[in-house]
């Protein structure tokens, strides 16, 4: 029996909704995990074609079909953690699709176990 290795990146059942709400207004969007300048450390929102992904951007993964992207530094930095969008109350980032919708998308983070850690070098 293969175990699988854990994703990289979830969703809570609250961020699969407000995802769910954005696509109604804007089918075909992605993530990008913001590395701290304008808006902080928060996982940004944009239309797939509004947003270029970088030559050294990794893929994490993806939440109900929406891909969700880290710089290599920051995926250095956290590749032992795997992420969790979350939604809380407030303003998204300024250029990031939950803005305006009085919640926010955030993320928090589970440091995977050394089990976890290597079934994912597999």
């Amino acid at each position: 029996m293969t175990i699988m290795p854990p994703a990289r990146v979830t969703a809570t059942d609250a961020a699969c909704t407000l995802i769910a709400e954005i696509r109604a207004d804007h089918p075909d969007i992605l993530f990008h995990q913001s590395g701290g300048c304008c808006d902080g450390s928060s996982p940004m929102c944009y239309p797939a074609d509004d947003f270029k992904i970088g030559e050294h951007d990794v893929k994490l993964g993806e939440i109900d079909g929406v891909p969700v992207y880290i710089s290599a530094s920051q995926f250095e930095a956290w590749k032992h953690t795997q992420l969790i969008l979350d939604v809380v109350p407030g303003r998204g980032g300024m250029f990031s699709l939950d803005n305006g919708r009085e919640k926010r998308f955030l993320t928090r983070s589970h440091a995977f176990t050394a089990q976890e850690l290597e079934l994912l070098q597999d």
